[in-house]
């Protein structure tokens, strides 16, 4: 008896625990009730098919945000963003807008049997693929209940509120009418006579026991108002389309039904549009012709110019111009002058390379190189051919003075002080730079001797002078050859006027020592005819006749019995007497 009442009480306490969890439930979830036209529109919450929306009072959601797509072919979709509360009832009134046009045949014709209400897509799986339900495409007897559509391949699916019934491909040939299995899929496929009759047909007509659903083929069209353009470039794509909720075009993407895009390909790229409906895929193209050709040139305005120069004047130097274009590049350079504008000028003033004396005969090279974005790429060159000469100018050549009565011999050295050892050292440099430039070029010196003495004695005394420095020239490596010698001795002595002048003109005496040195001019006069001028042949330059007044050497030059050099200009007057 105790067994029998703890069973009562286990089932009862059960049944209350179900209740509880009822009334719970009940309290989170809200409904939803529907008022739409037309009846048979369908209706998807959360992207799941529900139910046709005549056969639903009202529906239980779960409290919050859900999305509502009522959809019936041959109308326009409509969705909504419904918000539940728990415990309460929400309206929905839409009124889908019908869609006007009429289709026109061949058809084909799809009978659809065991599927009930059950949602039934062509070609995608989202609401916006949707054509009917099952209960609408299930009889082919007296009352017509067909789903009309254009011969093709489609995908079927049928799908319920938890999952897909079937899928799977259906062919359906013009004025044949396909009999699908619900759960089998295709199971046969027969003539449809009443195909061959149709002329035009609404997208749907419904009646008492039957319904037609057409549907429409895809239409897509693409095109480039510019088909051909040049790198770098933009063109504008345009495209329309209808009856397909999917658009997509190779290689953009998924885009809008309609619209339009700038583009700007790199290169020649065609444009496939595909537009996806239940009806098929429509598909066009469009083709963005690119020309990656680059058309380049570079000229000069002359291409041979003269240079010359002389010692460092620079006498002529001719000039050019570098001149220059590139269409459809973006990158443009020249070598050597860098990166450039696609077309310009640009003024070329000419320097040879070659340093030494001689002749010019040199070509500059030019190089264009131009690219774009597209791969294109274009080379000019153009040459620059540079003729002229290189010519040493006048020789560092001054006068060589000896003191008094030197060289006593013919063999001896002492003639030839330190400071105009200097002067013939350089002197020896730069002829020896002269002869590669003209090597027949000759060195003459001419020896002098002052008033002082007899002219024969003079005459010898300006020889031995003359041979001295040229064998200090030839030990400085000059070609005997190039050095020819005379002797004028006392001959043609300066005057006491002509070393005035001189020394005026000698810019390295301050006035001072000037005015000491013309004190004393008798004696200078005498020291400034102890010599050996130096003429160049080619060009009949003569060497400059400045006294080393400054040279550590001075006072030997102009006193043969000066024990020690100095640099002053005292020693000029030391000894009254002056030899020769």
């Amino acid at each position: 008896m105790n067994s029998e009442r703890h069973g009562s009480h286990r089932v009862l306490f059960s049944a209350l625990l179900v209740l509880i969890g009822g009334i719970s439930a009940f309290a989170q979830n809200g409904k939803l009730r529907f008022h739409v036209s037309p009846k048979q529109a369908y209706v998807f919450v959360d992207d799941h098919p529900i139910s046709e929306a005549s056969k639903l009072r009202s529906l239980s959601l779960s409290g919050g945000e859900h999305k509502v797509e009522l959809a019936n072919y041959g109308y326009q979709a409509v969705t909504r963003t419904v918000t539940i509360t728990p415990g309460k009832t929400s309206d929905l009134d839409v009124s889908l807008e019908a869609v006007a046009s009429k289709l026109s045949g061949p058809f084909g014709a799809i009978t659809i049997e065991g599927a009930d209400r059950d949602a039934v897509l062509l070609n995608g799986k989202t609401p916006d693929y949707f054509v009917g339900h099952g209960d609408e495409f299930n009889n082919d007897w007296l009352w017509k209940q067909e789903l009309v559509v254009p011969p093709g391949t489609y995908e079927l699916s049928i799908q319920g509120k938890d999952k897909e019934v079937w899928s799977g491909p259906v062919v359906v040939p013009a004025n044949q009418r396909v009999v699908v299995d619900a759960s089998k899929g295709v199971r046969k496929t027969v003539p449809w006579q009443r195909g061959e009759k149709l002329g035009t047909i609404p997208r749907f007509t419904v009646g008492t026991a039957s319904a037609t659903v057409a549907i429409a083929k895809p239409t897509g069209q693409i095109s480039a108002i510019a088909g051909q353009i040049n790198c770098g470039d933009g063109s504008q794509l345009k495209w329309t389309s209808s009856d397909a909720p999917k658009v997509d075009i190779t290689p953009l993407g998924t885009v809008a039904p309609s619209g339009e895009q700038q583009v700007q390909p790199k290169q020649t790229t065609t444009y496939d549009l595909a537009a996806t409906g239940p009806g098929g895929t429509a598909n066009s193209s469009a083709t963005v012709n690119v020309n990656s050709t680059i058309q380049a040139s570079l000229g000069l305005s002359s291409p041979e110019v003269r240079y010359k120069r002389v010692g460092d004047r620079v006498i002529e130097q001719g000039n050019t111009a570098l001149n220059w274009s590139a269409t459809n590049a973006s990158s443009v350079s020249i070598d050597p002058l860098g990166t450039v504008d696609s077309s310009g000028s640009h003024a070329v003033t000419v320097t040879p390379q070659k340093s030494d004396f001689g002749s010019v005969d040199e070509t500059v090279t030019y190089t264009l190189k131009a690219t774009n974005e597209c791969g294109g790429a274009e080379t000019q060159t153009a040459a620059l051919h540079i003729v002229g000469s290189i010519e040493p100018g006048s020789l560092s050549l001054r006068s060589v003075y000896s003191p008094t009565d030197q060289p006593g011999t013919s063999k001896t050295e002492a003639g030839l002080l330190s400071s105009e050892k200097q002067t013939l050292t350089t002197v020896a440099d730069e002829f020896n730079k002269y002869l590669t430039f003209k090597s027949d070029a000759h060195l003459t010196l001419t020896g002098y001797a002052d008033r002082r003495g007899s002219a024969t004695y003079n005459q010898l005394l300006s020889q031995r002078r003359a041979e001295l420095v040229k064998r200090f020239l030839v030990a400085s490596g000059v070609p005997e050859a190039n050095i020819d010698t005379q002797a004028f001795g006392k001959k043609s002595n300066l005057t006491a006027v002509e070393v005035k002048e001189l020394l005026a003109q000698d810019t390295t005496l301050s006035n001072e020592a000037r005015q000491k040195v013309v004190k004393k001019l008798g004696n200078i006069v005498l020291a400034y005819n102890r010599r050996v001028d130096l003429t160049l042949s080619s060009t009949g330059q003569e060497s400059a006749r400045v006294y080393p007044f400054n040279a550590d050497d001075f006072a030997r030059l102009v006193d043969r019995n000066a024990s020690k050099p100095s640099a002053g200009l005292e020693m000029a007057a030391k000894k009254e007497r002056v030899g020769n």
